[in-house]
Parts: structure tokens; C-alpha cells; sequence
């Protein structure tokens, strides 16, 4: 069987049902989702779709920082938007985090409904 551990940290919030913040296996880093929560104060974050982003950015920044891993060593992301009208305003926030790096291979889905009815929720696969 193959190693896996399981990568948490309070940098992010905590997981909000059964799951891990991610998984390290094989060399690579599987993140959870991640929704735009305050991880001092477990509360969503006030704003628009691009404050949004930018909260969900940081905080799988910091599951993929307590991993071992980083933005230029993400080979995957999913980002699921409530509406696709979203969609721009969501790429220019998520563009700064991959300036001056070679951007991961990636999909942006519609989806009826988020957890806690947010905006936008991001997931990503890395090397760790």
C-alpha cells in the first residue's frame, strides 16, 4: 500500500465535514476545496466574487505551504463558480498568483449550489 499523510494546518480552516485540508501520496498533494473563510474566526469572508477568490487563494496557498509544496508545483486546478458569469473577475484575482510561473493545467465548472453558498470554492492537485 502506498504511503499517504494527511497535511492539516491552522493557517487555512479547518474542514467543515469528513475530509482532510489534503492528502500527500505518491509525491503529489491533494487539496480539498477551499471556500473564502476567515481561518482565525471559521466566518466567510465579506466582498465579491474577486474577495472571494482571493481568500479561497490564500488559503489553499497555505495547505499547499504546510505540505511542503507552492504555487509552481500545482499541476491541477478545479475552480467551481455558483455563476459563470463570474468567471472573469475570478481569473484576474487567480492570474496574480501564478505571474512569472508556468500555469497549471485547469478547469472552471458552474455548479448549482457551493457550501455555504459562496461564490466560488478552488481545489488543486500539486507535487509535493
Amino acid at each position: 500500500m502506498t504511503e499517504r499523510t494527511i497535511v492539516a494546518t491552522d493557517a487555512a480552516p479547518a474542514a467543515i465535514g469528513p475530509y482532510s485540508q489534503a492528502v500527500k501520496a505518491n509525491g503529489f498533494v491533494f487539496c480539498s476545496g477551499q471556500i473564502p473563510l476567515d481561518p482565525a474566526t471559521g466566518a466567510l469572508v465579506d466582498g465579491d466574487v474577486q474577495a472571494q477568490t482571493e481568500r479561497a487563494m490564500e488559503n489553499l496557498g497555505a495547505v499547499l505551504e504546510a505540505a511542503g509544496s507552492g504555487w509552481a508545483k500545482i499541476v491541477k486546478v478545479t475552480i467551481f463558480l455558483a455563476e459563470m458569469s463570474d468567471f472573469g473577475a475570478v481569473n484576474e484575482v487567480y492570474a496574480r498568483y501564478f505571474e512569472g510561473l508556468e500555469p497549471p493545467a485547469r478547469a472552471c465548472v458552474a455548479v448549482k449550489q457551493l457550501p455555504k453558498d459562496v461564490d466560488v470554492e478552488i481545489e488543486c492537485v500539486a507535487l509535493a
